[in-house]
């Protein structure tokens, strides 16, 4: 990417403008979430959750400290601004949070492996004169254990840029894939 010379900071995001395009990322706060949770010098994860993790409002483990876990998730989410991947397993977490327990604390710690190799991923907004507009939609169809609910997410590009997504569980018990 050609550098114009224009980058500026907004509230931790970074934006740097090219002749290519307009890039976001918050590639510092991410290594200050590290450096606050002690995870600077972790291992690296090549997956942000592992798979086949279902986790339970009744989940087995000892306590953990509510405010630290807290502001673990806290920061993840405000870091899904500018990477919408990490959304799914941030979400995941974030429904469970009035647990408290190690196994929470060790599957919201994974994504911070995971994204100890990725600290310069972000959203590359393209000058590209190509605008089709692609979308992408998935449900686990009842895949939550505690109320059967389904969860569903979508995401849509213009071009080859993200411009809107959302992951959310569903406020009813579907009964079909496609009421999913």
């Amino acid at each position: 990417m050609t550098d114009i010379g224009l980058m500026s900071y907004y509230l931790g995001i970074k934006v740097k403008q090219s002749e290519e395009g307009i890039f976001i990322s918050q590639e510092r706060y991410t290594k200050e979430i590290l450096e606050k949770f002690n995870m600077i010098n972790s291992k690296l994860a090549k997956t942000l959750i592992e798979t086949r993790t279902k986790l339970s409002k009744y989940e087995e483990g000892d306590d953990v400290d509510r405010s630290y876990l807290k502001s673990l998730v806290g920061s993840l989410r405000y870091l899904t601004c500018t990477r919408p991947y990490i959304l799914f397993s941030v979400g995941l977490v974030s429904r469970f949070m009035e647990s408290y327990t190690t196994t929470y604390l060790k599957v919201t710690k994974r994504i911070l492996h995971y994204l100890k190799g990725m600290l310069d991923y972000g959203l590359f907004y393209s000058s590209s004169k190509e605008f089709k507009l692609e979308g992408y939609c998935d449900s686990d169809w009842a895949e939550d254990t505690n109320d059967r609910k389904s969860s569903s997410g979508y995401v849509f590009f213009i071009g080859n840029t993200a411009f809107t997504w959302s992951f959310k569980n569903q406020p009813i018990v579907t009964l079909s894939t496609c009421e999913a």
